[in-house]
């Protein structure tokens, strides 16, 4: 396997978060990190009771990473902490507030629409994709006639994972010649369809962005609105997530925000990879937002403000997902939505964001009322160390609060 072979084989890894590479995307740029501050919402600056969530968010700065915020909601507790800097130029401490890229957490904004508009009788998970999409998925053994919507959004539809070969992820050098490149959907699908499909649509689970470029554009075929359009109207305008974007082909973060970094599997320096074409990730992984936004949609989504309780029991109803398991031990995965076993019993549900410089990892209860959030900036250790403190945290959060 080639240099850059390797290092695309990674940085995809990385995004999709789903094996053992994981945490071998390279190493992060390490640097003198700000005080770290816990913050409660009520008043907002009074530091919290207890340091455990600090010193979870500490022990992922220990890894290598370059700044850290985290939420953990419950019923009467809101907390924050943070860590590190948002940019290696100015210092700046890390805020709550802060926006950041959330990747593929994207997912589970685009599979809530899409039940949606099955609730509304408008689609079925049972639709084919050549039903919406004629001739869109073909050639090289791919047949949409055979696809089904609910194994995009389940990641069962055997479709090759576009984001394996695309150039912009393959080293320093590819992201800085190709980072403000526009894509269309229908260019990444052709991608994809260069490859013959991993397997029979609904034969095992292999993580496919594909699949959800792929849904992005049936929401398009069915309402004649974009998925960033049809996500702003039905989530984030109504439940006020004033902090959160579903960019087309800006490039940059707005307001205050995090600043990444990667080295792509060690393909060169350290960069920072903050500003990036999100057409490239498209309705897999494209939007921003902040630790408070995300706690607002998961509750509003598990509390059963958002989806009739049909569509809400398809989107939690999961199949197992074996190669989740090096990094989230007994994982399933449902439609747009990740359950992961507590080591305090019961479970939670989740969706992970890796992006180049950005990861995102997050843990909601099964009544939306318990709810933790974090971002990590930099690649993080080559080893599974910071996907482990990033766990823990989330564990630690969610089993503590089931107690109060």
């Amino acid at each position: 396997m080639s240099a850059t072979t390797t290092a695309r084989t990674r940085i995809t890894t990385r995004i999709v978060a789903t094996s053992v590479l994981a945490a071998l995307v390279g190493t992060a740029t390490v640097t003198g990190a700000a005080s770290a501050t816990t913050h409660d919402s009520t008043p907002p600056n009074r530091p919290a009771q207890g340091g455990k969530l600090q010193d979870a968010v500490d022990a992922i700065m220990k890894t290598g990473t370059v700044g850290v915020v985290a939420e953990s909601t419950a019923p009467g507790v809101h907390r924050y902490a943070t860590a590190g800097v948002t940019d290696t130029a100015t210092g700046a401490p890390v805020r709550p507030g802060d926006r950041f890229r959330i990747a593929s957490a994207t997912k589970t904004f685009v599979a809530t629409v899409v039940l949606q508009l099955v609730g509304e009788g408008r689609l079925s998970l049972d639709d084919t994709v050549e039903k919406w999409l004629p001739g869109v998925v073909s050639g090289n053994g791919n047949d949409g006639r055979k696809v089904t919507v609910r194994q995009l959004l389940q990641h069962t539809s055997g479709l090759f994972n576009y984001t394996a070969d695309l150039p912009v992820l393959a080293s320093v050098d590819d992201f800085e010649a190709g980072r403000y490149k526009t894509w269309t959907d229908e260019q990444l699908v052709a991608i994809a369809m260069r490859h013959q499909p991993d397997f029979e649509p609904g034969a095992k689970w292999s993580y496919s962005n594909t699949g959800y470029i792929l849904a992005g554009m049936i929401i398009k075929r069915v309402t004649g609105d974009t998925w960033q359009q049809e996500v702003t109207r039905r989530i984030v305008r109504p439940l006020g997530m004033r902090h959160t974007v579903a960019p087309t082909t800006d490039a940059t973060i707005p307001g205050r925000h995090l600043h990444g970094y990667s080295d792509f599997g060690g393909s060169g320096e350290t960069i920072d990879v903050t500003e990036f074409n999100p057409t490239a990730a498209g309705a897999a992984g494209a939007m921003i937002g902040t630790t408070a936004d995300l706690t607002r949609f998961y509750s509003a989504l598990l509390g059963g403000r958002l989806l009739h309780p049909a569509e809400l029991a398809e989107m939690k109803t999961t199949v197992p997902a074996p190669d989740l398991d090096v990094v989230w031990p007994g994982a399933s995965y449902g439609l747009g939505l990740l359950r992961v076993p507590l080591t305090c019993g019961g479970s939670y549900y989740s969706h992970p964001g890796d992006f180049p410089g950005y990861t995102t990892r997050d843990g909601i209860s099964e009544d939306g009322r318990r709810i933790v959030v974090l971002n990590a900036t930099g690649d993080g250790a080559r080893d599974l160390s910071t996907e482990q403190a990033q766990n823990t945290l989330v564990d630690q959060e969610l089993c503590a609060s089931r107690k109060r």
